[in-house]
């Protein structure tokens, strides 16, 4: 097996920014797209990872050499080195939200997506009532974070819609994040307001032509908007926001080291934003037949973790329920910062009256208190909010 040679050259991402998307300075996506081009992905020597290894402030290009096949073959001390500097950081505490999907509806027809708009699903919006309810049943399992998700719909889910529920939310909730369709840096600001704390937000590919070919059609296709989409909410005041690609979609490691790499961006430019990664990988989904083949394996999402650990020591990094339970178990002895619990993805199904479809398959649905006791078995604390409010 070779290594993949990075084809950017002519990789020239669009700019048709529609009238009401708000336009960023370029020299963010410029910056990536250069240094992806002059790093072209290796091959990189047994030496070049072991310099990696041990850099104390590791470069684009270390994180290129911690995701190369020869980095592959030395898994095991990508792994320790993860998990030393994961308890250095972040000691043994390990995060706990949910997901509550409040809507499904969607306007982008994303090939590999269960929401993709042209899919025959069972669509459905919860009412303020109904989020409500949702909400009260969650916090009453003692979880104090909560990420709020909807489909792309700007019409079905607008921004009061948005933010009514960030409102509701917040009565419960110690800490709101929301992933939702990418908005402009003053929306941000009135989410923020409303009380949402975070904004994890999937670039999905950073190969642009591979972008474009599973983006069809909707405002999603328009990748310079989406690939800004961490930086406006900075700009709109919110503290925290998240990266991620959806591995399998096109070449994972390229995919990986572009998300590392935007990240490493954004915290440069903005040292008071909290950084996280999510990491996860393509899965089955309801109402379509979208290829599985460029799946990749629990190894290769092992590397791109402890790479993200190895680049960025402070970042949080999620592993969500796609993962089985014994990857996830393993997973937070590493690197994983951050895990999901009491998972429902359809929408309703924390109360047990499911409206709408999910979007995906999830693999863990194991509740709070196992999740609870999973980590406690570990030696590990479990966290259900660290952040206090005066």
């Amino acid at each position: 097996m070779t290594e993949t040679k990075l084809p950017v050259k002519n990789m020239t991402a669009p700019t048709e920014y529609l009238k009401d998307m708000e336009q960023t300075d370029p020299a963010l996506i410029e910056k990536l797209f250069s240094y992806l081009d002059e790093i072209n992905f290796g091959p990189f020597t047994n030496y070049e990872v072991s310099a990696a290894l041990e850099s104390r402030r590791p470069t684009p290009r270390d994180l290129a050499a911690l995701l190369s096949l020869t980095a592959e073959k030395r898994l095991e001390d990508l792994a320790q080195k993860a998990r030393r500097l994961t308890r250095e950081h972040f000691g043994n505490s390990i995060n706990l939200f949910t997901p509550l999907y409040i809507a499904n509806y969607c306007e982008n027809s994303c090939l590999y997506c269960g929401f993709n708009s042209k899919n025959n699903i069972k669509r459905a919006r919860l009412n303020e009532e109904e989020i409500e309810r949702e909400l009260k049943t969650i916090a009453q399992t003692g979880l104090s974070e909560i990420l709020i998700l909807t489909g792309e719909s700007q019409k079905k889910s607008d921004l009061d819609y948005i933010g009514r529920a960030a409102e509701i939310a917040r009565k419960y909730f110690h800490l709101v994040g929301i992933e939702i369709y990418p908005l402009n840096s003053d929306d941000y600001a009135i989410l923020q307001k409303k009380g949402v704390d975070y904004v994890t937000i999937f670039q999905e590919t950073y190969d642009v032509k591979r972008y474009a070919a599973l983006h069809p059609y909707g405002r999603k296709r328009v990748f310079s908007y989406r690939f800004n989409a961490q930086e406006r909410p900075i700009a709109g005041g919110l503290r925290g926001v998240g990266f991620g690609s959806l591995f399998g979609l096109s070449d994972f490691r390229i995919d990986a080291l572009a998300t590392g790499i935007h990240a490493y961006l954004i915290q440069r430019k903005y040292p008071h934003a909290e950084i996280s990664f999510s990491c996860p990988r393509l899965r089955p989904i309801p109402g379509n037949t979208f290829p599985l083949a460029g799946r990749i394996s629990q190894k290769n999402l092992l590397q791109i973790i402890c790479a993200f650990r190895l680049f960025m020591p402070f970042a949080g990094i999620t592993v969500s329920s796609r993962e089985n339970i014994i990857f996830r178990n393993n997973i937070v002895d590493i690197a994983a910062t951050r895990i999901s619990a009491g998972v429902h993805i359809n929408i309703g199904g924390h109360c047990g009256k499911i409206k709408g479809d999910e979007q995906f398959e999830i693999n863990d649905n194991r509740s709070l208190a196992e999740i609870f006791s999973m980590l406690k078995e570990r030696g590990l604390q479990p966290v259900l909010s660290d952040y206090l409010y005066v």
